[in-house]
């Protein structure tokens, strides 16, 4: 049975999802900026796309229900922090540490928390970096810090997230432990796959680099 918000609850819940793209937007033309800057005066770009979602009313309301906390845009505000979302995906994994950094630094946002998942992944296998971050959203007169989580990954990392992601739905956040268990060894694998990779990418750019000096 879907869990929904009361129908006034929801006509606030969709103002707020509004106010919260504000701040998504905020975000993507800096990290649009950034990316452009990379392809035009750098030899490397780290990012390979960049991708945004705002969470759906019904998966919030089924966060709040699971919290057991009444289905009101206040709580929405209050308790989800990941309404506004926007993901990297990364060339290396070296690189999600450097953009990291990027984003600690950028003017007029505040980094509210980091989560590394990648030298330390969670007991599922899952890899990736979590930046919270507030956006400043000017609107009606005011100034408002509108939460943003930036999810960190490479390619490898996020086909092995939305593979997760698709057993979880599968058997209901149930996985049977032998599937748990392969997810976890695909991890592994995908890790050492990223670091073989970039030790092939480091290995051509000396090459190219010796060959530009002969």
């Amino acid at each position: 049975m879907a869990v929904l918000f009361p129908p006034g609850e929801f006509r606030e819940l969709k103002k707020l999802l509004l106010i919260y793209g504000w701040g998504q937007k905020n975000l993507l033309t800096k990290l649009d900026i950034l990316n452009q800057d990379f392809q035009a005066f750098h030899s490397n770009n780290p990012i390979e796309n960049i991708r945004s979602r705002i969470k759906a009313p019904e998966s919030i309301a089924q966060k709040l229900f699971t919290q057991n906390l009444e289905l009101t845009a206040a709580n929405a505000r209050a308790h989800v922090k990941d309404i506004a979302g926007v993901r990297i995906i990364c060339t290396f994994a070296k690189d999600i540490y450097v953009l990291a950094e990027i984003l600690r630094s950028m003017p007029h946002t505040k980094v509210i928390s980091e989560k590394d998942y990648v030298s330390s992944p969670k007991p599922s296998g899952y890899r990736g970096y979590h930046v919270a971050m507030e956006m400043p959203v000017y609107y009606s007169g005011e100034v408002e810090n509108i939460p943003v989580e930036v999810q960190l990954r490479t390619a490898a990392m996020d086909f092995w997230a939305t593979l997760e992601h698709k057993v979880k739905y599968k058997y209901d956040e149930h996985i049977p432990p032998h599937l748990s268990d392969e997810l976890v060894s695909c991890a592994d694998q995908i890790a050492k796959l990223d670091d073989r990779m970039f030790i092939i990418h480091n290995t051509i750019s000396i090459l190219n680099s010796n060959g530009q000096h002969e």
